[in-house]
């Protein structure tokens, strides 16, 4: 590995620059932040499919499908809230369909 030292410091190891001219620390600090943001996937798809089984059931179960899924890509912490918003996901769509073939219609309320 090429390293290169940024000018105007007096002790070389001091700052060590890689060959695509990034820190050694921003690596982790991004690989941090991709963790953290994962995390957040994991937990809004739970809360999206959450909501969508009461209310707008054919947005939101997608985009919980589609949350969950990046966020187990990505390899959250928070796998089970991930697997919960898949599955919640999932239910909300079944939900929709069920509703849609009893009553011919993709909407629906509580109280009926």
């Amino acid at each position: 590995m090429n390293t290169l030292v940024r000018p105007g410091t007096s002790d070389p190891k001091a700052h060590k620059v890689n060959a695509s001219g990034t820190a050694g620390e921003q690596p982790r600090a991004a690989a941090a932040a991709r963790l953290r943001d994962a995390d957040g996937m994991a937990v809004a798809s739970f809360v999206m499919g959450l909501a969508g089984l009461l209310v707008f059931n054919l947005v939101l179960g997608p985009c919980a499908l589609v949350l969950a899924g990046l966020a187990l890509m990505r390899g959250t912490t928070r796998r089970t809230r991930a697997v919960l918003g898949l599955t919640l996901g999932v239910a909300d769509l079944a939900v929709l369909a069920t509703v849609a073939a009893a009553d011919q219609s993709f909407s629906w309320s509580i109280t009926g």
